[in-house]
């Protein structure tokens, strides 16, 4: 696998340009207003004009050691040894997530299948429902990763693209085979505080009452002179749900607000019935979590030198560690070297088993990586 890596900053392209024609996948991450930008599109093209061009907009760049923000990351890829297949798929208001899901995993052929990511609209979707028609499909449990676009803190609109001009409310997904290995795994770092809750309403991804009470009420007691900064501020408060049932948990992050119905949409469904606290973070766990992260995910690859780290870490990280961000994706090339690309994004939710031998899930407020290594 040869690589090239190109940062858009400041009106230039700055990176050395070596496989051109051979390059057969291109990644692109970058905020909403350079994502839309035909001509950059149109550079990146004429720069690589034998790829398949897939990427999203984000809350966040990461390449190297280093978060940015309003740049454009593009990572190009030659497989000498495997090979990757594109596809897309067009969402609509009234989209059955779940059926969506299944369709995509339907479509991919499954002999010599080593691993699928993908990437997705962000804001106009249900997350949960997606990976569990992905997951309910997915017979050989194949590595599923990849995450939800972004749109910084403004949670207004979201694009990904599909080897064309970016679009919203679209998914873009690559299946890969050959003689390549993968690895992957999520990770949090976040604590619960406060007394458990009962959700008392909601329907699938928007919760109306805990304990009975307004939902919105409630986050805004919490949140206090913050609240005037919602949605945004709700991700330094994100939901922990433990399911009655089964016991098992998960974390949740707001998407959008809605003050005339009192209540807040999440990245995936809550479960009413389902225990609910509120969650904090503080620096070095978030840092913890990323590496833990990697050192899971490495564990699936190997001695084998990983060519590709791709990095999908939530936004509601992002805004706890602040100046300290960068710490995060430090962490990563400290512990895979210098000789591995890692690019990435910041996003509204994170697509990934949590570590080897687990099924796939939709993850809020984690890092998640995911490594690629031709044999």
């Amino acid at each position: 696998m040869k690589i090239d890596q190109l940062v858009y900053t400041n009106n230039e392209f700055v990176g050395q340009v070596t496989i051109g024609n051979k390059a057969q996948w291109v990644l692109v991450f970058g905020c909403s207003e350079l994502i839309q930008k035909a001509e950059l599109f149109d550079h990146i093209r004429r720069t690589y004009p034998n790829s398949y061009i897939m990427g999203c907009s984000s809350a966040g760049e990461i390449h190297s050691n280093t978060v940015t923000d309003d740049s454009l990351i593009v990572t190009a890829v030659y497989l000498e040894k495997s090979s990757v297949v594109f596809s897309d798929f067009e969402l609509s208001g009234d989209s059955d997530y779940h059926l969506v899901g299944k369709e995509i995993i339907e479509s991919i052929s499954t002999e010599g299948l080593k691993h699928v990511f993908i990437l997705s609209e962000g804001l106009n979707i249900n997350g949960s429902k997606l990976v569990e028609g992905m997951r309910e499909n997915n017979k050989s449990n194949i590595p599923i990763t990849g995450g939800l676009s972004g749109d910084g803190p403004d949670f207004k609109k979201t694009y990904t693209i599909a080897n064309d001009y970016a679009k919203s409310n679209q998914i873009v997904v690559g299946a890969f085979y050959g003689k390549i290995k993968t690895g992957c795994a999520s990770e949090g770092g976040w604590d619960t505080f406060g007394i458990e809750r009962i959700v008392t309403k909601a329907i699938n991804n928007v919760l109306y009452e805990m304990d009975g009470k307004p939902v919105l009420d409630l986050y805004k007691e919490y949140l206090g002179e913050k609240a005037k900064e919602l949605p945004a501020s709700a991700l330094l408060f994100p939901l922990s749900i433990r399911e009655r049932d089964t016991g098992y948990s998960y974390v949740r992050t707001v998407l959008g607000v809605d003050e005339e119905k009192n209540t807040l949409t999440f990245a995936g469904d809550i479960p009413v019935n389902s225990y609910c606290r509120l969650m904090k973070s503080t620096t070095n766990n978030l840092i913890e979590g990323s590496k833990q992260a990697i050192i899971l995910s490495s564990e699936m690859i190997g001695r084998q030198q990983v060519d590709l780290a791709i990095l999908i870490s939530c936004i509601g990280r992002k805004l706890v560690l602040k100046q300290l961000v960068d710490d995060e994706v430090q962490v990563v090339e400290d512990l895979m070297g210098r000789d591995t690309v890692i690019t990435g994004f910041y996003s509204y939710g994170e697509i990934s088993p949590y570590k080897n031998d687990t099924v796939c899930e939709l993850h809020n407020q984690t890092m998640t990586i995911t490594l690629l290594a031709e044999e």
